[in-house]
């Protein structure tokens, strides 16, 4: 997942991340340009899941945004 598609929908994923994770704080997902690899170290250490299982989790999620999106345009 690139930086643009983490930071377009991030907020959208700091939710499901919240549903999905309930150990993690806003703390934990506090998210700055330019730090994605923090952020995916403290994901890392919080939840158990390697780099790529979490990138693969944010991408799907964002796929699934995008479908949801696209029919509530039409």
């Amino acid at each position: 997942m690139d930086n643009l598609e983490l930071r377009g929908n991030w907020n959208i994923l700091k939710g499901k991340l919240k549903k999905s994770f309930a150990d993690l704080t806003d703390d934990d997902l506090k998210y700055e340009e330019g730090n994605e690899e923090e952020l995916f170290g403290r994901l890392q250490r919080k939840t158990g899941q390697t780099r790529e299982q979490l990138a693969r989790w944010f991408k799907s999620q964002t796929e699934k945004t995008d479908r949801t999106e696209k029919r509530n345009s039409i």
